[in-house]
């Protein structure tokens, strides 16, 4: 009997289609359900209608920690498995344009705080902030010239580069070490989600270890291009941005988002998400 398992993902994650292709996943059948945003997305997990989220860790922060959420709820948020170090994550802009205007996916979300960091690293202020959605869409706006500035990652990086665009600063460089995307749900991790946590980490291993460039390249080519799949393959194997081995939640990568938070919005208490035992982070 299969089981169905419904992930909700801002961007394409050729980490789940490769598992898919080769077999790891098994008995599962996982629905990638596209989300327009973090508000959206999470709305879907809390209502049951997402079983399980690719999703920044700062969003299982703010939905577990912080009442005043885009949501106005919090709930019991878990990190499953950490997924990846940003994948190429970094500040693009258009060429020869004023950093006038900052697409983010919203305000107060971890891509965001860390934008603010790397605009303060480069000493760039009084910058408007729009919320342009998931990453996708805000590299559509960039090109649209809807912004001047914004964060890209996980192939977006990579179509931006193509385009003409330039990256300004990269999370790793500013912000390191960083924890770009996690597996997370709420409430008891199901058998469901643990066999997907335990799938991509095979997955992962595999692709670490170059037994899979073929099949990456050629789930990646469906997303960013053919001329762009061998540069994906690089992202997933780069040793700081890239996939993490065994899916470990790296104490220092997960304090990196939680002091970013802290210090582009303070007042709430995240004294709770680094305590061993926390149930913030699970292994399933």
């Amino acid at each position: 009997m299969r089981t169905s398992v419904a992930v909700g993902a801002f961007s394409p994650s050729v980490l789940l289609r490769v598992a898919r292709v080769v077999g790891v996943l098994g008995s599962f059948a996982v629905d990638e359900v596209p989300v327009a945003s973090s508000p959206a997305q999470f709305r879907s997990l809390l209502d049951g209608t997402l079983d399980a989220a690719l999703t920044s860790p700062d969003n299982a922060l703010a939905y577990r920690y912080v009442p005043d959420n885009p949501l106005g709820t919090t709930a019991d948020v878990r990190i499953v498995s950490a997924v990846d170090g940003g994948l190429g994550l970094a500040l693009y802009a258009r060429r020869g344009v004023p950093l006038d205007v900052l697409g983010v996916d919203v305000p107060d979300s971890g891509f965001a705080f860390a934008a603010y960091a790397l605009l303060d690293s480069l000493g760039i202020s009084g910058y408007r902030v729009v919320a342009l959605g998931s990453t996708p869409r805000r590299l559509s706006a960039l090109l649209r010239g809807e912004c001047a500035a914004t964060m890209l990652n996980a192939g977006s990086d990579l179509r931006a580069t193509e385009e003409g665009c330039v990256a300004l600063a990269r999370v790793s460089s500013v912000c390191g070490p960083y924890l770009g995307t996690v597996l997370a749900t709420v409430g008891p991790v199901s058998d469901a989600v643990a066999g997907l946590a335990h799938a991509l980490r095979v997955t992962t291993a595999r692709i670490l270890a170059g037994e899979l460039d073929d099949v990456v390249t050629a789930e990646a080519a469906t997303i960013v291009g053919p001329s762009l799949a061998p540069a994906y393959l690089g992202l997933l194997r780069d040793p700081a941005e890239g996939l993490v081995p065994g899916g470990s939640v790296s104490p220092a990568s997960l304090e990196t988002v939680v002091r970013l938070r802290e210090r582009f919005r303070p007042g709430a208490d995240l004294t709770d998400a680094l305590a061993p035992g926390s149930g913030l982070v699970v292994r399933a």
